[in-house]
C-alpha cells in the first residue's frame, strides 16, 4: 500500500517525494525491516528508534531527531498505528446472529436481537441479554443475571446468579463472576461458612481477562465500576468497589470490602489487604503489597508500600544493612566502653 494512502487516513502531512513509497506490513520498532511501517511513543526507546531497520516511523510531531527511518509526525504515534493495523491483519472472527442446537437455554430467558449464543451454553431461568450479545462455547449464565448490549461473554466463561453486566462488557476465556465470597468465622474450633448472598454489578465497558474472579458480596454488592480494565489472574474479593477507568495488571489481588478510587493504577501481583481505601489517582508499582488507606494522587512501592520518594531513599540504606552492622559490631569490639 501506498504511503499516501495510509497518510490520509491518519490526517498525517507527507511530503510529496514520499508519497509513492510502498509499504508492506506493520512492525516494532525492534522487528521492523525495509517496507514496514513502525510507530515511537515514549522516550525510553529512543535507543530503538535509532536502530530500527523500518522505511517509516510514527512520531510525535515535536520530535525532531536524526533517525534513519523517515519520520512522519502524528499527534498520538499509538492510536495511528492502531488504526492502521487492521489494513494489515486478517478480519476479526464474525459471530453470525442465531442459537446454536446444542445450547441449552431457559423458556423464560430473554434474548435481545442479534444474539449470537455458541455451543454448549447455558442460559438459566429469567436471565436477560441485551442486543448483539456474544456468548461463546461453553459459557454459563446465571439465573436472573442480566447483560446489557453488546456484550462479548469468551468460551468458558461463568456468570452466577443474580449479577448485572452494562453494556460493552467483554469477559475473556475462564472468567467467574459471581462466586462465592471467602468467608468463614471460627466457631467451636471449626471453620463455619458465612451466607454470601449479595451481587456483583459490572458496568459498562469493562473488560475482564483470562481466568480472574470477581466474587459476590456478602450482603450488597461486589462493584467494578465504569471503563474499568482487568488483566489475567486478578482476584477481587467480596464486596470490593473499584472505581471508573481503573487498570488492575496480572496477579493483582484485592481483599475484601477495600474501596478502590478512580484512575487507579495497580501493577502486577500487587496485594491490597481488606478494610482500606485507596484515593483517586493512585498508583501502585508491581509486587507492592498495600496493608492501609492511601490518599488521591499517591505513588507507593515496596511491601509494605511506602511512598515512592521514600522508597527510592530508604532502600539503598537497607541493602548495605549487613555492612552497617559489621562496622558497629566492629567498633564494639574496640570499644571498652561498650556492654
Amino acid at each position: 500500500m501506498r504511503l499516501r494512502e495510509l497518510a490520509e487516513r491518519i490526517n498525517a502531512q507527507l511530503a510529496p517525494e514520499s508519497q509513492d513509497l510502498d509499504i508492506t506490513g506493520l512492525a516494532s520498532l525492534a522487528d521492523a525491516n525495509t517496507g514496514d511501517l513502525s510507530f515511537y511513543g515514549n522516550p525510553k526507546y529512543l535507543t530503538a528508534l535509532r536502530k530500527c531497520r523500518a522505511s517509516v516511523v510514527l512520531v510525535p510531531t515535536s520530535f525532531n531527531e536524526p533517525v534513519g527511518p523517515l519520520c512522519l509526525g502524528v499527534d498520538h504515534p499509538a492510536e495511528a498505528f492502531a488504526a492502521l493495523l487492521p489494513l494489515f491483519t486478517p478480519p476479526p472472527i464474525s459471530h453470525a446472529p442465531g442459537v446454536h442446537p446444542t445450547a441449552l437455554i431457559d423458556p423464560t430467558a430473554i434474548l435481545g436481537e442479534s444474539c449470537s449464543i455458541g455451543a454448549y451454553v447455558v442460559i438459566q431461568k429469567n436471565a436477560r441479554l441485551g442486543a448483539r450479545c456474544i456468548v461463546e462455547a461453553g459459557s454459563f449464565i446465571g439465573e436472573e443475571s442480566t447483560l446489557g448490549d453488546d456484550c462479548h461473554l469468551y468460551p468458558h466463561v461463568s456468570i452466577r446468579e443474580r449479577c448485572t453486566m452494562g453494556d460493552r462488557v467483554i469477559l475473556h476465556n475462564g472468567v467467574v463472576i459471581g462466586a462465592e465470597g471467602f468467608g468463614y468465622e471460627l466457631s467451636e474450633g471449626r471453620h463455619k461458612k458465612i451466607p454470601q448472598t449479595g451481587t456483583v454489578q459490572i458496568d459498562s465497558d469493562v473488560e475482564i481477562g483470562a481466568n480472574s474472579t470477581i466474587d459476590r458480596a456478602r450482603f450488597g454488592r461486589t462493584w467494578i465500576q465504569e471503563g474499568t480494565k482487568i488483566d489475567n489472574l486478578v482476584q477481587i474479593g467480596h464486596n470490593v468497589t473499584i472505581g471508573r477507568h481503573c487498570i488492575l495488571c496480572a496477579q493483582v489481588g484485592i481483599s475484601g470490602s477495600t474501596r478502590v478510587g478512580d484512575y487507579v493504577t495497580l501493577a502486577g501481583k500487587v496485594g491490597l489487604s481488606g478494610h482500606i481505601e485507596v484515593g483517586d489517582k493512585v498508583i501502585v508499582g508491581a509486587m507492592s503489597g498495600l496493608s492501609k488507606s492511601v490518599p488521591p494522587n499517591s505513588v507507593m512501592f515496596g511491601a509494605p508500600a511506602q511512598p515512592l520518594r521514600d522508597f527510592k531513599e530508604n532502600y539503598p540504606l537497607l541493602k548495605n544493612i549487613r555492612k552497617l552492622y559489621n562496622r558497629v559490631k566492629a567498633l564494639e569490639l574496640k570499644s571498652p566502653h561498650v556492654d
